[in-house]
């Protein structure tokens, strides 16, 4: 069995993300006041010269966004509501089995930036790959973001997929969907631009926006797909557990049989 590790490093500073969202860790070593005075907390009498060489623990203290580094999307990001109208999913309300399953890579490095992919775009790759989706399948888009990755321009890189495509993979049976790029949708600096021009409410978010009418969960900022096959690996990636949040970190994973 192989692992192919398909996350990115949450790093402090990073500008991959909105100043807001952008990550923040204070990295407290071995040898820190911070570090010594916590320790020496939990064991009344002990001195700072009967540390071995000194030395206490190591912590990070982090200001975070649930949507930094590689993450999951719950339905409660997308709306207040899914399914047209039931309560929208927690991240720690989505079903596990939704997480694990057979992974199917899309390559859609060929596409422009701001593209935004339809069911057509769908039917004629997986016609080229001679693929039928099947109930579980969890779908991968590669996009040429992962090129600016570390840099500001990521957040207007590769392609996404708009509200037709979107239910279009839900009605194959697809619960779970995936991408390199910053979000599902096309960059959302680039969306605004169009609907500048056309005033067209209905693109903006549209794909995340699938989700009041029908349920699905999705995962943005992946990495290293180039690294795996377009089938026949398993992809795992549990979000961490955040109670009434929307969105939660997972250590997205592909599993190759050897």
């Amino acid at each position: 069995m192989k692992l192919v590790d398909l996350s990115v490093s949450i790093v402090s500073g990073l500008p991959v993300d909105p100043p807001i969202q952008i990550p923040k860790i204070t990295y407290v070593k071995h040898k820190d006041k911070l570090a010594i005075s916590s320790y020496l907390e939990f064991f009344p009498g002990l001195t700072e010269e009967e540390l071995p060489e000194g030395e206490a623990w190591a912590t990070e203290l982090m200001q975070i966004a649930t949507h930094a580094g590689t993450h999951m999307d719950a339905p409660w990001h997308f709306h207040s509501t899914m399914n047209g109208g039931e309560p929208s999913w927690s991240i720690d309300e989505v079903p596990l089995e939704w997480c694990i399953g057979n992974g199917v890579v899309v390559d859609a490095t060929d596409k422009p930036n701001g593209y935004v992919l339809t069911s057509a775009d769908f039917i004629e790759y997986f016609k080229k790959m001679d693929y039928t989706l099947k109930p579980g399948d969890i779908v991968l888009l590669h996009t040429t973001a992962p090129t600016a990755w570390g840099k500001e321009e990521y957040l207007v890189t590769g392609c996404g997929v708009g509200r037709e495509g979107t239910l279009w993979l839900i009605d194959q049976g697809v619960r779970c969907v995936g991408t390199d790029a910053w979000s599902w949708d096309a960059p959302l600096p680039l969306v605004a631009k169009v609907y500048e021009k056309t005033k067209d409410p209905s693109i903006v978010w549209e794909g995340h926006k699938a989700g009041r009418e029908k349920a699905y969960v999705q995962m943005e900022k992946l990495a290293n797909l180039d690294k795996i096959p377009k089938t026949g690996f398993t992809f795992i990636g549990f979000p961490v557990k955040i109670e009434r949040a929307s969105a939660g970190w997972i250590r997205a994973v592909a599993m190759l049989e050897d």
